[in-house]
């Protein structure tokens, strides 16, 4: 699978999002990370379904929704209406896991759970039948800019024995240019502070691309 660069809004301008979004993708993006936070499975607020829609008219790149949220099942059909392409449920935030996987199939959108820091993978083996994406947290959930826990990729080769080998994984937090050439066996990385701390995005993009190859 081509290894895809996602950079996440959440560190980019708030005063002037679209216009981020727009470099993002002239400089290379494959895809564009919305964490949605709620304020109650982390503490921060952030984006709803209504600036996801707003935005999806700007690009037609993939729009990975990323529910940082408690019962994220009352969320899914808005974020679906909204324009995600995928949508990323944390495993801590759900009750019935693999029905809630099967609501985002249901509604025509590829299926991700994620798993924070602390979290066990092995449970994704009894899901992987409609899953099409497993994120890694590699950082706490909740903010940006906070440094890459090494003990994440431990979870990286677990994985790639539970799943098939098509699965995307993706690894979400801290990365950078550095420590990206570490992480073997990912084929997709979110990167915020990374990119939008930098003086060139393109620049940022490419080291994280030829890096992590």
């Amino acid at each position: 699978m081509p290894l895809k660069i996602c950079p996440s809004l959440l560190s980019a301008n708030p005063a002037k999002l679209g216009q981020e979004l727009a470099d993002v993708e002239e400089a290379g993006a494959d895809a564009i990370h919305w964490d949605v936070m709620d304020g109650n499975f982390v503490e921060a607020i952030t984006f709803g379904s209504q600036m996801v829609a707003a935005h999806r008219k700007l690009t037609a790149l993939r729009f990975d929704v990323h529910l940082m949220v408690e019962d994220p099942d009352r969320h899914l059909e808005s974020f679906a209406t909204a324009g995600a392409d995928v949508i990323i449920v944390h495993v801590e935030a759900c009750n019935h896991l693999h029905r809630t996987l099967s609501r985002i199939k249901n509604l025509g959108k590829k299926s991700g759970i994620a798993f924070n820091p602390a979290t066990c993978v092995d449970g994704v083996k009894y899901c992987a039948d409609i899953l099409d994406m497993v994120l890694i947290m590699s950082v706490n959930p909740g903010s940006s800019g906070q440094t890459f826990i090494e003990s994440s990729l431990k979870k990286i080769s677990k994985l790639r024995q539970l799943v098939p080998e098509s699965m995307e994984i993706c690894l979400d937090g801290g990365i950078t240019a550095e420590n990206i050439k570490k992480c073997v066996g990912v084929n997709s990385f979110v990167s915020g502070a990374y990119i939008f701390k930098s003086n060139n995005y393109s620049s940022a993009i490419e080291a994280l691309r030829i890096n992590g190859r």
